[in-house]
């Protein structure tokens, strides 16, 4: 049996795939050698953290704080940093109880920072937390 938790990490990953601009979306990937042309978007399953808690019936929930990280390499990454996160945001706001699987979703901005490489192009790399508010009926569904 799938967890609530696995379903929503696994609604929002399906829904990043699908975004526009042709960015590579992986899910706790490990970092690879190349930042593929377009982009990369690594999905982080972050943490549930502590849930509140009513009584009758009995429920948690859960504001889950995941988290995305964007690389870009070459270019005009100010220009392409933007156009990729504004996707992110209109993917995210077009749905955000990821199609009735998620309570709400809401994302943070952006923290980016550029990473020099010797004798490579600069990379853009940024960290987007992503809530998920979702409930359960046990601490471990």
């Amino acid at each position: 049996m799938i967890t609530r938790r696995e379903t929503v990490l696994k609604a929002l990953h399906e829904a990043l795939l699908g975004m526009p601009g042709g960015a590579t979306v992986m899910r706790n990937a490990v970092l690879p050698e190349r930042i593929p042309d377009a982009g990369l978007v690594i999905l982080r399953d972050g943490t549930p953290g502590t849930p509140e808690v009513t009584l009758s019936p009995l429920r948690w929930h859960w504001q889950h704080r995941a988290e995305l990280e964007v690389f870009l390499r070459g270019g005009d990454l100010d220009e392409r940093f933007d156009a990729l996160t504004a996707a992110i945001g209109a993917l995210l706001a077009g749905d955000r109880t990821l199609g009735g699987i998620c309570d709400w979703i809401e994302a943070e901005a952006p923290e980016p920072a550029d990473l020099p490489v010797e004798g490579a192009t600069t990379i853009r790399a940024a960290a987007l937390g992503i809530t998920l508010h979702y409930t359960t009926a046990d601490a471990l569904a």
